[in-house]
């Protein structure tokens, strides 16, 4: 199975900086998410794997072997890099059946007609599409014609394929569907992955590692999903790994407080993580705020809503509204908060950071 590594990689549309620097080793037999907001370079960077544009400087190499460099004037064509992509509207053509979409690939590159039949139908197997051969996409739900997109990159590379949002127009049921058959085919061939996506919880689900990039296109972290959750290397990779809230901070003789319009003390003592010296911000996860009687602080539940199997709760806390989230079988067996009520709040696992306006909001 494939590895790639990313070696000092600087990507420049015109006289516009993409990516500047960027390092990252991708493991063998793994799925590796690329997270990040639109036009942070995800797909750029992953365009430059595969051979369709050429890095200002930089190293890449598939397998320990170099494919691109710039300064050794070395650039292995994308035909060659063995590289299979699906794409967020799979690219399945319409006019062509489930098998004459699979081989066209192979048909392209003269492939011998031996091996057209072995990888096709090997490829049709591990997709679970054995029998719709002769099917028209038109014939086939999403989710079919998902995974005839998949074969379609298993013929063209059963050790490196690149997955660009491709569950993103699928409904919630077959996302989740195909988040699993994905795992299945990746667990069963062992096929290395990337998986391009902007959305976290998608990729929390799939990925066995996460990388995160910022905006202007800064690798910010790598991690398993836990690894990001629990530690986030900055506000920015907090903000984007779930729901948050965030809370302005301010010291005043020796104690700290919640500066919301109104100033509701919280702690005698400097709370770990809190940043000294620096103006600060609260990041608490909706799911750390707990209902608490005891507590001092307290809050007016402003409106409630009922997802099933949780409910969601904005609380005004002066002048900020933090959203608070709780299992809807642990509020059932307790007591009941409705609009209105007055709520005690308690604090679990806060994040300190630099305080700033985007921070605040």
């Amino acid at each position: 199975m494939a590895s790639v590594k990313f070696e000092n990689i600087t990507i420049n549309y015109g006289k516009k900086n993409i990516i500047k620097n960027l390092s990252m080793d991708i493991r063998e037999n793994e799925i590796m998410g690329l997270v990040g907001p639109s036009g942070c370079g995800k797909t750029t960077l992953i365009r430059a794997l595969c051979g369709f544009i050429k890095p200002v400087t930089g190293n890449i190499y598939l397998n320990d072997h170099l494919v691109y460099s710039q300064e050794k004037r070395i650039n292995i064509p994308p035909e060659k890099r063995g590289i299979g992509v699906v794409f967020q509207d799979y690219a399945v053509w319409p006019h062509l059946s489930v098998w004459e979409n699979v081989v066209y690939p192979m048909k392209k590159h003269k492939v011998p007609k031996d091996e057209i039949q072995k990888r096709a139908t090997y490829a049709l197997e591990q997709v679970r599409m054995t029998g719709y051969e002769r099917h028209m996409p038109s014939q086939l739900s999403g989710g079919q014609q998902q995974r005839v997109a998949i074969a379609r990159a298993l013929v063209s590379s059963d050790e490196l394929i690149i997955l660009d949002e491709p569950i993103t127009n699928l409904d919630a049921k077959l996302r989740e569907k195909m988040i699993i058959e994905i795992q299945m085919i990746q667990k069963k061939i062992g096929t290395t992955i990337i998986y391009i996506t902007h959305d976290q919880e998608t990729a929390l689900k799939l990925c066995n590692r996460i990388s995160i990039m910022e905006p202007d296109g800064t690798l910010v972290q790598i991690g398993t999903g836990e690894e990001i959750t629990k530690t986030p290397k900055n506000r920015f990779v907090f903000t984007f790994i779930g729901v948050t809230n965030f809370i302005p901070i301010i010291e005043k003789n020796g104690s700290w407080y919640f500066n919301v319009d109104d100033e509701i003390e919280f702690s005698h003592n400097m709370p770990a993580g809190y940043l000294k010296g620096k103006k600060n911000v609260m990041g608490i996860r909706p799911t750390d705020i707990m209902f608490d009687e005891s507590s001092k602080i307290k809050g007016k539940i402003a409106h409630s809503v009922f997802l099933g199997d949780q409910y969601d709760y904005f609380v005004q806390l002066g002048s900020k509204e933090l959203r608070i989230q709780r299992n809807s079988f642990d509020i059932a067996s307790g007591r009941e908060y409705n609009e209105g009520d007055i709520v005690g709040l308690s604090f679990l696992h806060p994040y300190y950071f630099e305080d700033t306006k985007e921070a605040s909001l």
